[in-house]
């Protein structure tokens, strides 16, 4: 809970607790690193603790504060809506959330008031707790009254991307077994498309809608009728190795997630966030929002990342903390020197995925003093967090306090990605500076370590069985997919390396079944036609000479082709165009 929140005093009696036990106990504490190093460690040991010893004693700082309020929100059975409902109690006047688009400003009691409406529309409909449904919009502050009024009643939303069509949404919605959909009206063609699927659930639209597409849906418009272990909602993972899985969110994950982000990166009550990440996504909807829903800051939502208008808006509304993810950090760097980049109030950056090359480049351009750098996924039971501003670092694991929070980062094959084993058949723990694949040890009665898992476990298994989930493979091709980087284009190009051995492929036929198919960030943007698949002596497809070529036409003698942007098609790519894409003259 942030200050001022009328539990200052438990948050106080840990925080002087622990260091009055520390200030209490050097001694000991010097016997027990003598005792260690006698046993093991050495003279290497004593020193790594030297250095360490203040990064590892605030990480259990914030560590003990986390699991004493999960301790408190599960011994009095808090859900997120009764402690958003204390939020609102505290100052319900405070703005809540803010949309960009139009400047419309949600007060704590304001996104009560509509969540109760929410929840009352969702009880008439006859939906129980326990009951699915979908919530298909763009983020906006409508999003959050809705899944939050359903969640007060029980009803489980989930959360589908917004970018989805056809066959990827009908998953979605078929493995979220949903009863109904709340839709936005942005996305009406989007729901038209795949009509004759959704004819046996109740379909509910928000915004302006022309009247005959709602009755050809046999859909109502939702605006028309509005006057802690139990799962909150499904949030979907990315499915960059299958389909899209329902993850689920139960109330503890949620306020453990956003709890983290608060009091790793020194968050407080008068912050304001800028949350330009999609609300159907954890790092939007639980780190960002969280943090209103949870600990009474104020969220600014932004429909879409805008890297032009990024911080002119961060100025517009005096936002203090500001969510990345992937790639925003170096879009916001390509971009012409603007007054509002240097006179923001911006002091703390969260996300995941900043590369180190650009690390320092984005703090002093636009004078960043924090970066919140964290690592986790959504289902996952085990996270990192750069908690010392450390540069370039995405977390750490204790080495003079490694039983408290049990994560491993482990040895494996850089091709397959398969955990490499020692002559016992164990598992190798990777060296510092060693990357590998991180792990945590399951505990089911501890929320810190639980998993939860995904809606319909073995309805997902089956249909990543049966159905061809790779890009490719829905048209006929066997293909393995690489990442390329280029000047021109920024962040990654996906590229499909296919197989075609009959010299008979149509990229025009393909083209026509990825847009179908796929969202656009997911279409790939080159093309390598080979005879035949490199794969390695245990068969497996082997990406690692795909991904050292990239699209390098002189690299290789299969057939290269680029997505043209403005001509929308796949063209053969030539050196010459080869040269112009890496010098930024011709963009894709």
């Amino acid at each position: 809970m942030g200050a001022g929140d009328g539990f200052r005093a438990p948050a106080a009696v840990i925080s002087a607790g622990l260091l009055s036990v520390l200030g209490l106990s050097w001694f000991w504490s010097l016997l027990a690193l003598l005792g260690v190093y006698l046993c093991s460690g050495g003279w290497r040991f004593l020193y790594v603790a030297a250095c360490t010893i203040k990064r590892d004693l605030v990480g259990l700082c914030i560590l003990l504060r986390v699991k004493f309020f999960m301790h408190h929100y599960i011994r009095m059975r808090s859900t997120v809506p009764s402690i958003f409902a204390q939020r609102v109690a505290l100052h319900p006047d405070k703005a809540a959330l803010v949309e960009e688009s139009t400047g419309e400003v949600w007060s704590f009691s304001e996104l009560d008031r509509r969540s109760n409406a929410v929840a009352q529309w969702a009880v008439a409909q006859g939906w129980r707790s326990g009951d699915v449904v979908a919530v298909f919009m763009e983020s906006r502050p409508l999003m959050v009254a809705l899944w939050l009024g359903l969640a007060k009643v029980g009803v489980e939303p989930a959360l589908i991307n917004f970018n989805l069509r056809r066959d990827s949404l009908m998953h979605c919605m078929g493995v979220s077994g949903a009863r109904g959909m709340v839709f936005g009206a942005e996305l009406l063609d989007a729901v038209l498309e795949v009509k004759e699927s959704l004819s046996s659930l109740s379909l509910f639209c928000t915004g302006s809608s022309p009247v005959e597409s709602l009755d050809s849906l046999s859909a109502q418009n939702l605006d028309d009728l509005k006057e802690s272990h139990d799962r909150l909602f499904y949030i979907y993972t990315s499915g960059t190795t299958g389909l899209p899985k329902a993850a689920i969110i139960v109330h503890s994950r949620y306020y453990r997630i956003a709890s983290f982000g608060y009091y790793s990166f020194g968050l407080g009550p008068d912050d304001v966030v800028y949350c330009c990440l999609p609300l159907y996504h954890s790092a939007g909807n639980i780190v960002g929002v969280g943090q209103c829903v949870l600990h009474g800051l104020t969220v600014v939502i932004r429909r879409k990342f805008s890297a032009s208008r990024f911080w002119d808006d961060c100025v517009k509304y005096n936002c203090t903390v500001v969510q990345y993810i992937g790639e925003i950090c170096r879009y916001l760097l390509s971009q012409p020197v603007r007054p509002s980049e240097s006179c923001h109030q911006v002091r703390v950056a969260m996300g995941n995925g900043l590369r180190p090359n650009v690390w320092e480049d984005f703090m002093k351009r636009f004078n960043i003093k924090r970066i919140g750098e964290f690592y986790g996924a959504t289902e996952c039971n085990c996270s990192l967090a750069n908690m010392d501003n450390k540069v370039g670092a995405c977390g750490f694991n204790s080495v003079i306090l490694p039983s408290v929070y049990p994560i491993r980062l482990l040895r494996a094959d850089e091709d397959s990605m398969e955990l490499i084993r020692d002559s016992r058949g164990l598992c190798v723990p990777c060296k510092p500076g060693e990357p590998g694949i991180i792990v945590g040890r399951i505990n089911p009665h501890d929320p810190l370590r639980r998993f939860d898992g995904y809606r319909c476990q073995r309805m997902c298994l089956k249909m990543f069985k049966d159905i061809k989930v790779c890009v490719c493979e829905a048209v006929g091709c066997h293909c393995s997919c690489t990442l390329s980087y280029s000047s021109g284009v920024e962040g990654k190009a996906g590229m499909a390396a296919i197989v075609d051995v009959m010299n008979d492929f149509n990229c025009e036929t393909f083209l026509r079944d990825v847009q179908n198919a796929l969202p656009s960030y997911a279409r790939p943007v080159f093309l390598r036609l080979s005879p035949e698949v490199d794969k390695t002596g245990t068969f497996k497809i082997q990406k690692t000479r795909l991904q050292k070529e990239g699209f390098d036409p002189r690299q290789t003698s299969d057939r290269l082709y680029f997505l043209h942007s403005r001509l929308a098609r796949y063209e053969s790519l030539t050196e010459e165009l080869y040269s112009a894409i890496m010098q930024g003259k011709l963009s894709l």
